[in-house]
């Protein structure tokens, strides 16, 4: 009997059947009461408020969010670079110190970015208070560790023969890391660190939401306000921003800026980046941040081994990590399946040019709100945080697919439609199925960053490890608080750990 295999097109869009569940859920909570008030937050798209002083307000917070992000995020490029050196195999041969080490600084650095901004910034607020620094630190830490980690793989990856024919020429270590090394990871951050700045300006705006400044914080008062006019205002200028911001980094990646020209592109990076370090500390500034303050520091009350027996016992912990990872999984299957189904309803440049603006409302549009707008018309459910992830995702994973199509050759695409097929098919076979293989891997890759991200819509939707945490911390249970993350970072490891055995199948099976 023969095996049955399904196709990496087929896989990539059999997960929408997740709509199934998810809308039986939610329209088992459903009410009408809400219809009313998401109708008029639809219409206000259209008639957002053009007020001065609203307007003026939206771009002092669009200034303090912009300001926050690109500080942590060359912070974090710089940091990143550090950290992949220390825990870089390679560096560690060349200067005769042993593995061990590295696989230590690792295994560190594994714990830092398992953990969500928006935890460290919560724990941080408790421990700190409102300090203007919170935010900044709350994103440093992952992101350090996350480029760490992309640049350490990019180093490791290079031919260790060429590393010994560079030191057979008589060149020092030093000489040898500079030559060998730099090349990989400075062309690194024209694509992934320039990526990691828009996703910078989306976690400063998430951790707005939360209390800590700029247009994230006005975003969220104006949604529980259900002052939706004032709230479109900022939405549309975070639209523009970051459109803007998409543009100017789409030209700052192209290949053609560092290729056979590693050397200047090296200087001109190092000096933009602290040139844009010096203009975001100064801005931070001039907008009221007293970065070299002093903090107060509030000491947690003493945790006791019986409170943390007593923790165990009370919390329903199978529910709540049930809950997270369904939530993950509905998340991903939603983000996942819905970017190739739309693009292929209607294959053309000016749907395309539509649904791409949709994304990155999809995209800059935090899904706390996202859950709160749901909540309007049915009950906080694992579907409704579910949905508010997945739409966010899905405009991340839509942009990366649109953009990995239009790079690719259409000549098969052209050839199908030749023979008379329909647009969708020729789109189908024809762009997608040649890039299926890479999507899916994306997107498993993808599901890691979901995992991490639950803690975002569980604060709001009611549900899962996230809305317990936000619990615990308001009553100050610092047992809890501490048992929940252990137990999230936990499951984050394990999932990053199965999301690289599938994603080295996938790679091996395409192979």
């Amino acid at each position: 009997m023969k095996k049955l295999y399904f196709s990496a097109p087929f896989i990539a869009l059999i997960p929408i059947l997740v709509i199934i569940p998810i809308s039986f859920e939610f329209l088992n909570g459903f009410h009408v009461g809400g219809i009313n008030t998401l109708t008029k937050f639809l219409i206000s798209a259209f008639n957002p408020s053009f007020d001065k002083f609203i307007i003026a307000k939206s771009l002092h917070g669009l200034a303090i969010t912009f300001s926050i992000a690109v500080f942590a995020w060359t912070i974090s490029i710089a940091m990143g670079i550090i950290l992949a050196l220390f825990s870089s195999y390679s560096i560690f041969k060349i200067l005769g110190f042993p593995s061990l080490i590295a696989t230590i600084i690792r295994r560190l650095l594994m714990l830092t970015r398992a953990t969500h901004e928006l935890i460290w910034g919560l724990l941080l607020l408790q421990i700190f208070g409102l300090d203007p620094w919170i935010a900044i630190i709350a994103m440093v830490i992952p992101y350090s560790s996350l480029m760490a980690r992309i640049f350490a793989e990019q180093i490791d990856a290079i031919d260790f023969d060429k590393i010994i024919s560079i030191q057979q020429t008589g060149a020092t270590k030093i000489q040898v890391i500079i030559t060998a090394m730099l090349p990989k990871i400075i062309p690194l951050i024209g694509t992934y660190g320039f990526y990691r700045l828009e996703c910078a300006v989306r976690g400063a705006t998430l951790l707005g939401v939360f209390g800590l400044g700029g247009i994230g914080t006005q975003l969220y008062l104006s949604t529980l306000s259900l002052n939706f006019s004032e709230m479109w205002t900022s939405l549309w200028i975070l639209f523009i921003a970051i459109y803007g911001l998409e543009k100017s980094l789409e030209c700052a990646q192209n290949p053609y800026l560092y290729i056979n020209r590693v050397g200047i592109y090296t200087i001109i990076s190092l000096l933009i980046l602290l040139i844009v370090f010096l203009l975001s500390f100064i801005s931070l500034l001039y907008l009221g941040f007293d970065l070299l303050s002093a903090s107060s520091i509030y000491f947690p009350s003493i945790i006791s081994p019986e409170n943390i027996m007593r923790s165990i016992n009370d919390l329903p912990w199978i529910k709540l990590i049930l809950e997270t990872l369904t939530i993950t999984i509905f998340a991903s299957c939603i983000a996942t399946a819905l970017p190739p189904i739309l693009l292929m309803l209607y294959p053309s440049k000016i749907f395309e040019k539509i649904i791409s603006i949709f994304w990155v409302f999809c995209r800059l549009f935090p899904p706390p709100l996202t859950s709160l707008l749901l909540i309007l018309c049915t009950k906080p459910s694992v579907s409704v945080a579910a949905l508010a992830l997945g739409i966010q995702n899905m405009g991340v994973l839509g942009r990366i697919l649109k953009e990995n199509i239009n790079k690719q050759s259409s000549l098969i695409s052209n050839a199908i439609s030749k023979t008379g097929s329909k647009k969708q098919l020729s789109w189908f076979y024809g762009k997608f199925t040649p890039q299926s293989n890479r999507y899916i891997t994306y997107s498993i890759y993808r599901a890691d960053i979901i995992l991490r991200e639950t803690v975002v819509v569980g604060v709001v939707g009611g549900v899962g490890l996230g809305w317990q945490l936000q619990e615990s911390l308001s009553s100050f249970a610092w047992e809890e608080v501490i048992l929940i993350t252990v137990i999230f970072i936990s499951i984050t490891l394990i999932g990053e750990s199965l999301t690289e055995i599938l994603q080295n199948k996938l790679h091996n099976s395409t192979q």
